[in-house]
């Protein structure tokens, strides 16, 4: 049965909506659980959110930091500092103005993030060991490949 959301777009089969719906809920669940294999942490999830940009974009200020997690400038300036006290980030001189500073991961830091992904890494292949057949661990692959495809 269609809902409201899916008659705005009548265009779209049924088959569709239903997959979009069902991906989106299965998504927000294992993110969920992802998000609980690294609770253990003491960090909050603004602080995670930081390391994993810098991660992922590289060193940045902590206004540019601020623009893109979209929080005021004295936020960012508290989270930076509760990383830096963690010894997660550090800070340095930016070399394109020295009147700003540019945060980056510490070796720390690196190893920090790499530790909660591998984490949560063996923690989905265990449970798929667990509770897939091979043949299942093929189709899911296969389901992925598709669900790729969806970013491009």
């Amino acid at each position: 049965m269609a809902s409201a959301a899916d008659s705005a777009h009548p265009d779209v089969p049924d088959t569709a909506a239903l997959a979009a719906r069902e991906l989106r809920a299965v998504f927000s669940r294992l993110r969920r659980t992802l998000r609980e294999t690294s609770a253990t942490s003491d960090l909050t999830p603004s602080q995670t959110a930081v390391l994993s940009r810098l991660i992922n974009d590289g060193p940045a200020s902590a206004s540019a930091l601020a623009a893109a997690e979209r929080v005021r400038p004295q936020s960012m300036a508290a989270t930076v500092a509760a990383l830096e006290e963690h010894g997660l980030v550090g800070r340095s001189p930016d070399p394109e103005d020295g009147r700003r500073q540019v945060v980056s991961l510490t070796e720390t830091g690196l190893a920090y993030v790499a530790g909660r992904r591998q984490a949560r890494q063996g923690r989905l292949a265990r449970a798929m060991a667990d509770h897939y057949t091979e043949a299942e661990r093929a189709t899911v692959l296969e389901a992925l490949a598709l669900i790729d495809r969806l970013n491009r």
